[in-house]
């Protein structure tokens, strides 16, 4: 019995890794090695090479530190954070409790404000920029704008005001409004309805008395993964910022977030590999760093007495 029950165990272990193990290879592969690698490489002069012989410590870091273009690239962050994440934030919990409340027709709204989930931000950055948003005075919004008599925008290639904020951050909004939406959908759906049924006879209106005292604090822990989510995707915003605002003369020298800073800086002309892996690092701490401090100052993951 005991030899079948050894037998029984190294079949369902070799099952499992036949099933697991090519996909932990692949994540070694194609993610931890390149994320060693960059880390290696962060301490050596790589200019137009991945393989360095000359080690320079910490000058990497030095350098990217002190590159007041990398200093505006996370300020570019910081503004893209405070509009992107509060206006998704409000959007999908919005349609999550107004789809909530459907009695009919509750999978066809999730599906339609789902489904610009699945489009492409490439695509999604090009038609805001080459139909909506266009420059000339037929591009939708100009369009809009001149039945009020009012002149053409230059929505991506003005600066004051940047008006380029309103078309990065709409395209972001309509692209994953929907997935946070289903996110905080589940939530609302695993709140008891015997808390409204109590907070009812309490005499507590629906609306905004039940929604502030009973469905909001019951969220807790879906808005905290939320704004975690919403924070750390907005750290890698890189194919709208890309897409919206670079043309053939190149990427203009405002509005450029980490990853586009990162990418001219490691495939620009002067390819260095080694002050682009240190900016990689720095940025990947960064982002640790912001997610345990907001994952702790809600108390997210604490045991609850």
């Amino acid at each position: 019995m005991a030899a079948y029950g050894a037998v029984r165990r190294r079949r369902q272990a070799l099952w499992f890794w036949a099933f697991t193990g090519p996909f932990v290879l692949g994540l070694v592969l194609f993610t931890y090695v390149p994320l060693g690698w960059s880390v290696w490489l962060s301490f050596f002069d790589a200019h137009n090479t991945v393989s360095p012989t000359r080690f320079t410590g910490l000058d990497n870091y030095r350098q990217v530190l002190g590159d007041p273009a990398f200093r505006s690239a996370l300020g570019t962050f910081a503004v893209f954070t405070a509009f992107i994440v509060p206006a998704t934030y409000v959007l999908s919990l919005g349609l999550a409790l107004a789809v909530g409340r459907l009695r009919r027709a509750q999978a066809f709204f999730r599906s339609v404000f789902f489904l610009p989930t699945a489009c492409s931000y490439v695509v999604a950055s090009l038609v805001w920029k080459m139909s909506l948003f266009n420059g000339v005075r037929f591009g939708l919004a100009n369009t809009v704008l001149g039945w009020f008599g009012a002149e053409p925008v230059a929505w991506l290639s003005a600066t004051d005001p940047p008006w380029y904020w309103l078309v990065v951050v709409t395209v972001r909004l309509w692209l994953q409004a929907g997935f946070y939406m289903v996110l905080f959908l589940a939530g609302v759906q695993r709140i008891p309805p015997q808390l409204y049924e109590a907070a009812a006879v309490d005499g507590a209106r629906p609306g905004w008395q039940t929604f502030r005292h009973i469905t909001f604090p019951a969220l807790r822990a879906t808005s905290v993964a939320v704004v975690l989510l919403l924070v750390v995707n907005a750290f890698q915003a890189f194919d709208e910022f890309y897409n919206l605002l670079s043309d053939a003369r190149g990427y203009p020298p405002y509005a450029r977030p980490p990853l586009v800073y990162l990418y001219y800086t490691a495939l620009g002309q002067g390819q260095d590999f080694g002050v682009g892996s240190a900016g990689a690092v720095v940025l990947a701490l960064v982002i640790a760093v912001v997610t345990v401090v907001q994952a702790r100052l809600p108390g997210l993951g604490r045991r609850e007495d």
